[in-house]
Parts: structure tokens; C-alpha cells; sequence
């Protein structure tokens, strides 16, 4: 009797082009042409409207304008600002320049117009390759999934991201490396993402440490950027688990920066699942080269100066932390690890105190 287990698994993958090199912002007048979009909303933060007056100038001044408002966790009352904007100018497209706040507010617009998009992220947040959007609205973030708001086009330009401050690129990277890490043990969890994470992970985390010492390393800026793409598919293709579900609740509930919170998380949600998930505890060994993986992600946001290590050096309360664990336990996200209250607690306590992985919550085993 032949007692081989054979290989079965599911692998969707979304439809997305991508165009990925140095100077491909230059493409984007044939790409609105390949879209039949005359008159694009370009879209940004306040902070990088000059990135956004910078693509009119390369259209001609034919847009429908720059919508320069932007912001952090998709306020709705923000896009619904945008969509008057957009109607009065008779826009019939969006071009987001930016992070994930700005891509955010894209993709919030297409899902209330179906407006195409295109996507040129400066950071290394990765939702420009996912049918998933955020939004916020008296205080609470959640999350769907549809495809209305996966963007048409997708330009990685590696010039943009040469000069982005190494604190920004340090967070920004972790939030990255949370969603390859993550797909290792998500309900979807297959083959093909494994590849991708490794081959991310493998990316990332040297690139990083170049960037530490070096920060316009060439080399080093484009491993980032393409290591970040591979994650951003991870995270559009696979899953989230605790780690997403706490970095949501936190930021929706308090108004955290996304990134800064991803790299606060990130160790100590991996050390609440490492002892339920030892297969991909080990591949992140083997990506990381190191032993213990949580670790050594605290231990680069340890080493770049001004990247804050704790939840407090985000301005949260210590007695935040139920609410947290209460939001998370009524509404979880799928998750290896059964949710304990007490360990759960525990976690958080380590984040927002800036503990080593593992500290606080090895007391209750």
C-alpha cells in the first residue's frame, strides 16, 4: 500500500500589470492611452503633492486635476471629498502617487465609481497588488475584499524611492516583510506562496541593512522595491492572520501610523504563532539566516535611528490594551494559534512596552 501524500492545494492569482525598472514613470502617457483615460485625478498626500504636480506636467496639464488630501487609514469623509472632487472635474480615471494611504483613497473612490486605475507606490506598503481596501469611519477600520478595487496597472519606479528617508524605508520594508511572513502560515497557505515570501524575505531584509549604511544604494533600493512587490502579491494572493488583524484594529481604533505600528507588531505577533506553525518557522530561519527571526526583525528597527520599537513611543495608552484584545477576540481574523485572552494580552503588553519577542508572555506558557 502506497502511503505517499500527494500535493494538492488551491493558487488564485490576480490580474494585474506591472511595469517595474528605473524612469517607468515615463510610461505612464501610454499606459492612460492603453486605459482610454483622458482625463486622470491624480491623486497624493499633502506631503508629495510636488510628486503630483510633477505627473501633470509630464501629461501636458491634461488631467482632471491633483487631489493633494490623502490620508492615513481611508477616512471616508476623505473619500467622499475626493468623489466630489472627481465629478466636478470630470475625471475618468485615478492615478494615486504615493504610499498606501494614497493608494488607499484610490482604490475607496473605484469602489463607489469603477473608475480605473493606475498605481505608482513610493513605498514599499504593497497595496497596489491587492483587491483588498481599509477604510475608517468613527473610529473603527474594516477591511473587504472585491476586485473593483485592484488597479489596472501597476508602475514601480525605483528613481522615486532613492531619496525616501531610511526611518520611512525601515517601516515601510517591515511592512512588507508582515505580509510575506504571514502568507508562510495564512488559510492559503500553498507552494507558490512560499516561493514568493522566501523569495521576498530574501530581498528585503539584506536590502535593508545596505540601506542602513548606504541609503541611494541603486542595488539596494531596486532588491527592496522588487522584494517588496513579491510581498505585496503574498499579501494579495494569500492571507492575513493575527498579525494584520492586531496592526488594524490598533490603527483604526487609535489612529497609529501604519507602518511604524507593522514594525512594532510584527515580532511579537510571530512569537504568539512560532510554536503552532514549525514548518514555516523554519523557512523564515532559512530566509533570515537567523535563528530566531523575530529577533532579528527588532533587532533592524533597533539599529535604525528614529524607528520607534513600542507602542508608547506611538503615543498610546497602556490601558488601550483591552480594548485591542477585546476588538480582536469578537471580530478575529483566521489565525493558526486559537485566540487566548491572557496571552493575547500579554503580546501587547511586550509591543507596547518595547520587550524583547517573547518576554512577557512566556509567564503563562
Amino acid at each position: 500500500m502506497n502511503n505517499t501524500t500527494v500535493l494538492s492545494f488551491t493558487y488564485t492569482s490576480l490580474p494585474a500589470r506591472i511595469l517595474f525598472g528605473a524612469g517607468t514613470s515615463a510610461q505612464l502617457p501610454d499606459e492612460l492611452r492603453r486605459l482610454s483615460i483622458s482625463r486622470p485625478m491624480i491623486l497624493t498626500t499633502p506631503t508629495q503633492k510636488d510628486l503630483g504636480e510633477r505627473l501633470a506636467k509630464l501629461l501636458g496639464g491634461k488631467t482632471a486635476g491633483v487631489y493633494a488630501q490623502a490620508a492615513m487609514h481611508t477616512p471616508v469623509s476623505v473619500t467622499k471629498d475626493a468623489m466630489e472632487a472627481c465629478k466636478s472635474t470630470g475625471a475618468d480615471g485615478l492615478v494615486a502617487i504615493g504610499g498606501g494611504s494614497t493608494i488607499g483613497l484610490a482604490k475607496a473612490i473605484a469602489l463607489r465609481t469603477d473608475l480605473p486605475q493606475i498605481a505608482m507606490p513610493t513605498t514599499y506598503a504593497g497595496s497596489e497588488m491587492t483587491s483588498i481596501i481599509g477604510q475608517t469611519e468613527n473610529g473603527r477600520k474594516t477591511t473587504q475584499k472585491t476586485m473593483k478595487v485592484l488597479p489596472e496597472t501597476v508602475i514601480y519606479d525605483v528613481d522615486y524611492t532613492l531619496r525616501f528617508p531610511v526611518p520611512a524605508s525601515v517601516t515601510s520594508g517591515m511592512n512588507a516583510i508582515a505580509h510575506a511572513v504571514e502568507a508562510l502560515y495564512s488559510e492559503n497557505q500553498n507552494p507558490i506562496l512560499d516561493l514568493q515570501a522566501i523569495e521576498g524575505l530574501s530581498k528585503v531584509l539584506p536590502a535593508l541593512w545596505t540601506i542602513l549604511e548606504d541609503p541611494c544604494n541603486l542595488a539596494a533600493r531596486t532588491d527592496l522595491l522588487y522584494g517588496a512587490w513579491l510581498c505585496a502579491v503574498c499579501l494579495g494572493t494569500g492571507g492575513v492572520a493575527l498579525h494584520h488583524k492586531l496592526c488594524h484594529v490598533l490603527g483604526g481604533t487609535f489612529d497609529l501610523p501604519h507602518a511604524e505600528t507593522h514594525t512594532i507588531i510584527l515580532p511579537h505577533a510571530l512569537t504568539y504563532n512560532a510554536s503552532s506553525v514549525p514548518e514555516a518557522m523554519e523557512k523564515l530561519r532559512l530566509a533570515t539566516g537567523s535563528e530566531d527571526p523575530a529577533r532579528e526583525f527588532q533587532r533592524i528597527a533597533h539599529r535604525a535611528e528614529g524607528v520607534p520599537v513600542a507602542l508608547r513611543d506611538l503615543g498610546m495608552a497602556e490601558d488601550g490594551i483591552e480594548k485591542v484584545v477585546q476588538i480582536t477576540i469578537d471580530s478575529p481574523y483566521y489565525n493558526p494559534r486559537p485566540l487566548d485572552r491572557d496571552a493575547l494580552t500579554n503580546t501587547l503588553r511586550a509591543a507596547w512596552a518595547g520587550a524583547a519577542p517573547g518576554s512577557l508572555t512566556r509567564s503563562i506558557g
